[in-house]
């Protein structure tokens, strides 16, 4: 009788095709399927997000409207208007959150936003603040980075991929969370025809969007990017999950003051009204200028809060430098204060950088590169030196700042 040869009993390898052979009580395995074995395992253990202790990181804290504009006032200067519409819309997050339906009463739908406003003006810090209060999960996404499926890029569904990394693949805490989507204006419809040629990153993105926005469920690739046939997937239902989007929209105050007619003539014109409406045309935004714009009506149906963030004056900017926590002129001091040197700024200095900002239109985020222009030598040569008290005057700002590259910026 010829003696049976041992095999492995999961991908049937001989003995002498394995190096180890594990017996077991009625067959045997080898190293390579305990290696795959194991990958299985360690798969599945990081996307079952059903673990009871995920889930109490993210107890809702029901923070009031009030509340919620106070602590953004610390950070962000301005923008009430901004900030009361996003107040109001997490708190009505909440509120969703805890409510429970039952038969014959209202369900309350969700309000997803889009916040317009020019670059600098602040729509992403507003967002990174409102994150720092909240305890749920917040996850701010890039609308320039989404494709149409089948193209180069990434599927909009990774959008919710960000949402899973912040709550570490807890997938109760990221059915309710909250997800900032910023450039939104970059997805625009290149044209007005749809039909002429294949717009991949714009109307196909916001077409793909739709039912993500509304409320489904969604089969999200765990680590992002493209999903493949042989990839586990999670299920999201979004139907709980806001979605704020924000983005500077350039051109469309043309849209708008074609919209309100500001260049209207004739003896009873009040012109003092008119110039006042021409230096801030966003705060007569709504969705038919969004719709020109080139987002998709049916896209707009499902963001049905718009509001607008105002252009930035000399005093707003002069504020930014100075008032808020993190204010830039603070974060400089307390730079030089690690090296034990005392920062010492002019007055005339910091309206020196705010007339720079509103001259080459730079908006809030144009203050730090004025600032870095001004203050990088000093940076530089400090570290190195015995001095302890380093005065910043109006002399020493307008020497460096026009020996920078930044002075060289045409005005448009």
């Amino acid at each position: 009788m010829a003696k049976t040869t041992l095999h492995c009993s999961f991908c049937g390898r001989s003995r002498d095709e394995v190096k180890i052979l594990i017996a077991g009580q009625e067959g045997h395995i080898c190293e390579n399927c305990v290696e795959h074995a194991r990958e299985i395992i360690e798969q599945e253990l990081m996307i079952r997000s059903e673990t009871p202790a995920a889930s109490p990181s993210f107890k809702l804290n029901v923070k009031k409207p009030v509340e919620v504009k106070r602590f953004l006032d610390e950070y962000v200067i301005g923008q009430d208007d901004a900030k009361k519409v996003l107040a109001v819309a997490v708190y009505n997050h909440y509120k969703r959150l805890q409510q429970k339906v039952a038969e014959g009463e209202v369900d309350i739908e969700k309000s997803n936003i889009v916040m317009v406003g020019e670059t600098g003006t602040g729509k992403t810090l507003l967002a990174k603040t409102i994150a720092k209060l909240l305890n749920v999960p917040f996850a701010i996404v890039d609308a320039t980075v989404f494709t149409e499926a089948g193209y180069v890029g990434e599927d909009v569904e990774s959008i919710l991929t960000r949402l899973l990394q912040v709550c570490n693949y807890d997938v109760p805490a990221a059915e309710r969370g909250i997800v900032y989507i910023d450039e939104i204006d970059k997805i625009a419809r290149k044209g007005d025809n749809p039909s002429i040629t294949r717009d991949v990153s714009g109307e196909g993105v916001q077409q793909g969007l739709l039912k993500l926005l509304e409320g489904t469920d969604v089969l999200v690739p765990p680590q992002g990017g493209r999903k493949h046939p042989e990839q586990k997937l999670i299920k999201i239902n979004t139907q709980n999950i806001l979605f704020i989007c924000g983005g500077a929209f350039d051109g469309i105050d043309r849209v708008i003051a074609r919209r309100v007619n500001t260049n209207a003539i004739g003896f009873n014109v009040n012109k003092d009204l008119q110039e006042h409406m021409k230096k801030n045309l966003l705060q007569y935004i709504n969705a038919t200028d969004l719709k020109s714009f080139g987002l998709i009506p049916e896209l707009l149906g499902r963001l049905p809060v718009v509001t607008h963030l105002n252009p930035l004056d000399k005093p707003t900017l002069r504020s930014i430098l100075t008032e808020p926590k993190n204010a830039l002129i603070k974060q400089y001091k307390r730079l030089f204060e690690l090296e034990n040197i005392q920062l010492n700024v002019d007055e005339d200095v910091l309206d020196f950088m705010v007339d720079k900002a509103l001259e080459y239109k730079l908006g809030a985020r144009g203050l730090r590169s004025i600032c870095e222009s001004i203050l990088t030598d000093a940076m530089f040569e400090m570290p190195s030196s015995k001095q302890q008290v380093f005065h910043l005057t109006l002399e020493y700002a307008v020497k460096k700042f026009d020996k920078s590259k930044m002075s060289l910026l045409k005005v448009a």
